[in-house]
């Protein structure tokens, strides 16, 4: 069964997925762009040194002066590092290459693996009348999405509809259950979105029958196709939903964020 809405404050979703290039960046920004035209109030965290997915939305480099590095590792103000996006009911909290040290940086820190937890749940953030909370996480189980898994409610997997799509599924699954059994007992799975699929090639539609055979309900039924539009929205800077509304991939991501929005009701 799936997380239900939290009962104060926003829904945090910590989208996750060990493996790089499975349209993790792709899912948070485009759910959060759907989510936004609902008019729900969305929030990305982006807790990927790389950036992409504040580079994706339009934050120029120069305006990262403070990103989630900071919102980790020191007592900065929560208006300082929220920013607006091109997109309306859309913020964003920025990353940058800094935040690869973080591991490091925060390896003596008290209560570390409890740092966007407690950043995300300052008083001040209710001002900001947030119903989504989605971060992006980096490629990895580490420490940074530990610190994700700990502070969200719930965990989306973006799944790529590839060969050993599967591999390395029952490792966050693992990870997941440690977190609940140490830090985050009401931690749930939100869902496994598959992605990149295509309906012509054979190996997408095994993908797909071994996933729900072995995940069941926790599959959503909506599929993120491999599309032109959505692999190009980043370029210009926009969500696919803003590049070509009408295009595969952007009703897709419509019809992921209906879903989530039906297994949270009244979010």
């Amino acid at each position: 069964m799936r997380d239900s809405n939290p009962s104060q404050g926003p829904k945090i979703i910590a989208v996750v997925n060990q493996k790089g290039g499975v349209g993790k960046t792709t899912t948070t920004i485009n759910l959060g762009a759907a989510l936004a035209e609902h008019g729900r109030k969305v929030l990305l965290v982006d807790l990927d040194p790389q950036g992409n997915a504040s580079t994706g939305l339009g934050i120029d480099p120069e305006a990262r002066e403070f990103t989630s590095y900071e919102l980790l590792t020191a007592e900065v103000d929560l208006n300082q590092v929220i920013l607006s996006t091109s997109a309306a009911n859309l913020s964003i909290i920025p990353a940058t290459i800094d935040l690869s040290s973080a591991e490091i940086d925060l390896a003596t820190a008290g209560r570390r693996s409890f740092l966007l937890h407690d950043a995300l749940r300052r008083s001040e953030m209710k001002t900001y009348g947030f119903d989504f909370i989605l971060v992006d996480c980096p490629p990895s189980l580490s420490l940074l999405t530990v610190n994700a898994m700990v502070a969200a409610h719930s965990v989306l997997v973006p799944l790529q509809s590839e060969f050993f799509a599967l591999e390395g599924l029952s490792q966050l699954m693992l990870t997941v259950r440690e977190v609940r059994q140490t830090a985050n007992p009401d931690l749930r799975i939100e869902g496994v979105v598959l992605t990149m699929y295509d309906a012509r090639n054979n190996l997408s539609q095994q993908v797909e029958n071994d996933a729900r055979e072995n995940l069941g309900e926790l599959v959503f039924e909506t599929i993120i196709p491999r599309n032109v539009r959505i692999s190009e929205a980043p370029s210009f800077s926009v969500p696919v939903l803003k590049y070509d509304d009408t295009s595969k991939g952007a009703l897709a991501y419509r019809q992921l964020a209906t879903e989530i929005l039906g297994n949270n009701v009244g979010v």
